[in-house]
């Protein structure tokens, strides 16, 4: 089963809820190159603070926003203007948003638990400056004052801007009274505290299993090779993706898998499901007292789907759609497990559990399509892997990636890549890769939006900064970092973001790269996952480890032809998740446990394994995707016409259509509709067609 993806991990601090960002200290700059020299821009990121300068800086910024926030305040209403407080409100903004994440970032990715530990209070304070911030009636009021009193002479941008603080404003409750007010304060700070801890837990955890050789048959000896062993001799396996997933999909023992199984969805289990029990409550409790019937109805009033009820249409009509193909493929896996039984002598129980679904999934695959997944793993070591990714990237955008040297990071196995405009020269942002497990760090595949790519107050455009991070097998024991082709799908859709993010030209940083509606922020990413099921694309990212030959043809072809493989499933796998995520908040309270039992079952015709909570570990749902996580398949139908009406037809590495598609959907960040920027590319309102064409669902016909 398809590993969960927390593409952009959207923290809790913005009026808009930015991917998370970064922070600049203007008196630390610690320079890439030297500025005189041609090359990279200084990228003014610290990686090496205390806790102690971790909490100066906390306060410091607090203490600087604060003080612009109380001068706009204090103004008289009538002399409010678009110079002192539109302009005065995006320069703050812009200046909060360059100065933080060196603050809030470390608590995923340091080695150091005293500097996590140091980053996330230092986020806990930050996320109760944001509620305060969000809440200045004074504030509002000016705002409210200036847009009665400007009516033109506003650019689209600065419109956009200036409406959007008016409908935060009101979300936030205040035009209501200031009793009213003190309680969505007290309880957003609350929600803030609550989410950051919940991902506190899952970032910590580094529970572990111990296996005999035996236990592990079945997994490849590149899998085996890199696992750490006990004192007598056993494999130590853990609950990261590298360990998890191939073990899932691969091991013939159920026993095995049924312990990982269970593990895998008890992490914090106790924890955590109070936590999210408590959000839920809260969440639904500030709806109420905003007027909204849900905390559903609330946070979807400003996405593309705009209420429940068209989210509950979507989902119902895709799960009436694909019930038929699930049916039929439940028929089939039960089938292979029964054979399965019967050769090997066990006891056949006439169901699929849990922890028997990735390993038979994965067994129609090879039966079905006959793909070999240990031979298919050959060819594509990580760094190949890389090479391919950034030439078809900078061929399909128009851009070069350099790699910068000697750049100051957070660990030795991080790189900083410099990207330029190929055509121009010019240097358009950074990123950062960091792609190996590690105690402590976050334990999925994300994008981190450092600094953001906007205008400044001098009017020129700041470099923005981005973080991809995920957790591929390190390289160990002769052994280089082999990829599952899924994870390389991974890599194309978090790089995905980080362009997003780099090729960014906003006025303002509330727009900036990938700060678009939540239901649309997974459409460029997702659109270019496409990319690594095209034969030519594949051809330039794999080469087999040895000896740098190609991918067989006939290895090539069945892999391809595997992508309709378990279409009903996995699909149905993420209704369920949508479900339960729409369940919980359209609900007053919730057992978290029972909700995804129930729609487990419902759904995909699976029981959840007793004892276990997978909600605990659902880090979407403390993460900004509350409500929300349709969004992946609602994304994904977009993601598809993109690709099939316009790069499948003109060409897969057009330049023009990348260009095109660099200009219209990447750099124009949130300052647009979703709506719209589709609608411009495609030249036509969006359909779903080419998603169920994709899937295999519907025929393809020639339009």
């Amino acid at each position: 089963m398809c590993a969960l993806r927390v593409v952009t991990f959207r923290s809790l601090y913005s009026l808009h809820r930015p991917v998370l960002r970064m922070t600049i200290h203007t008196g630390s700059v610690i320079p890439a190159r030297d500025c005189c020299q041609p090359g990279p821009r200084r990228n003014a990121l610290r990686w090496d603070m205390s806790p102690a300068e971790m909490q100066t800086m906390t306060d410091s910024l607090i203490n600087r926003v604060k003080k612009v926030y109380d001068d706009i305040g204090a103004q008289h209403v009538e002399d409010v203007s678009v110079e002192n407080t539109l302009k005065a409100l995006a320069n703050v903004k812009l200046e909060y948003a360059s100065s933080r994440h060196v603050l809030d970032f470390l608590q995923y990715v340091c080695p150091s638990k005293e500097v996590r530990t140091a980053s996330t209070e230092a986020d806990k304070k930050l996320s109760e400056f944001d509620v305060e911030i969000s809440m200045r009636e004074d504030v509002f009021k000016r705002i409210t004052a200036l847009k009665e009193k400007i009516q033109d002479n506003l650019s689209p941008e600065e419109k956009r801007f200036l409406d959007r603080l008016v409908t935060l404003g009101k979300r936030k409750g205040l035009h209501l009274s200031n009793d009213v007010q003190e309680e969505i304060k007290r309880t957003s700070k609350l929600i803030s505290e609550l989410s950051i801890e919940f991902n506190k837990n899952l970032n910590e955890d580094n529970t572990y299993l111990v296996f005999s050789e035996h236990e592990l048959s079945g997994l490849a000896d590149s899998y085996i090779n890199a696992l750490d062993k006990t004192a007598d001799g056993r494999y130590k396996v853990t609950l990261e993706y590298p360990h998890y997933y191939p073990l899932m999909k691969r091991c013939h023992n159920p026993e095995t898998r049924r312990k990982m199984e269970t593990a895998f969805n008890s992490r914090c289990k106790e924890v955590n499901t109070a936590i999210l029990e408590e959000l839920i409550q809260l969440r639904a409790k500030v709806a109420d007292i905003l007027g909204y019937s849900s905390h559903a109805n609330y946070v979807l009033e400003i996405n593309m789907a705009k209420n429940a009820s068209n989210v509950s249409d979507f989902l119902d009509k895709f799960h009436e759609r694909l019930k038929p193909i699930g049916d039929r493929e439940r028929k089939y896996i039960l089938a292979l497990k029964k054979r399965e039984c019967l050769m090997k002598g066990r006891l056949f129980d006439g169901r699929i559990n849990g922890w028997d679904l990735p390993y038979y999934m994965n067994q129609v695959e090879q039966c079905k399509f006959a793909v070999n997944k240990d031979k298919l793993i050959e060819y594509f070591p990580l760094n190949v892997v890389t090479e391919g990714l950034f030439s078809i990237y900078q061929e399909l955008l128009g851009l070069k990636f350099t790699e910068v040297e000697h750049a100051h990071v957070w660990h030795e196995n991080v790189k900083l890549y410099s990207v330029q405009d190929a055509e121009t020269g010019e240097e358009i942002g950074q990123f950062y890769l960091d792609l190996h497990p590690r105690e402590g760090k976050y334990g999925h595949a994300a994008c981190f939006g450092l600094l953001p790519g906007c205008r400044g107050p001098d009017g020129t455009r700041r470099l923005p900064v981005a973080a991809m991070v995920a957790n591929f097998t390190k390289p160990r024991g002769g052994w280089p970092s082999l990829l599952q082709h899924h994870e390389v799908e991974t890599y194309f859709h978090e790089f995905g973001h980080v362009m997003h993010e780099l090729c960014s030209k906003t006025t303002f940083s509330e727009f900036s790269g990938t700060q678009v509606e939540t239901d649309f922020v997974e459409v460029p990413s997702q659109m270019l996952e496409n990319w690594v099921w095209e034969k030519e694309p594949l051809r330039r990212m794999s080469r087999h480890y040895k000896d740098g030959t190609p991918i067989p043809d006939d290895l090539l072809d069945k892999l391809i032809a595997s992508r309709v493989a378990n279409t009903g499933l996995m699909n149905l796998r993420q209704v369920v998740l949508s479900k339960v995520d729409q369940t919980l908040h359209n609900s007053p309270r919730a057992d978290t446990a029972e909700v995804f039992a129930k729609h487990f079952q419902d759904i995909l015709g699976v029981p959840a394994t007793p004892g276990t909570n997978m909600t605990a570990s659902f880090g979407h749902l403390a993460g900004g995707y509350d409500g929300q996580y349709y969004g992946y398949l609602w994304s994904e139908v977009y993601s598809m016409d993109i690709f099939f009406s316009r790069f499948k037809k003109e060409g897969i590495m057009a330049p023009k259509v990348g260009r095109e598609y660099r200009r219209v959907i990447l750099e124009a960040g949130g300052s647009v509709d979703g709506r719209d920027m589709l609608k411009t590319f495609l030249g036509r309102d969006p359909c779903q067609d080419a998603f169920f064409q994709c899937k295999g669902l519907i025929k393809s016909q020639e339009t």
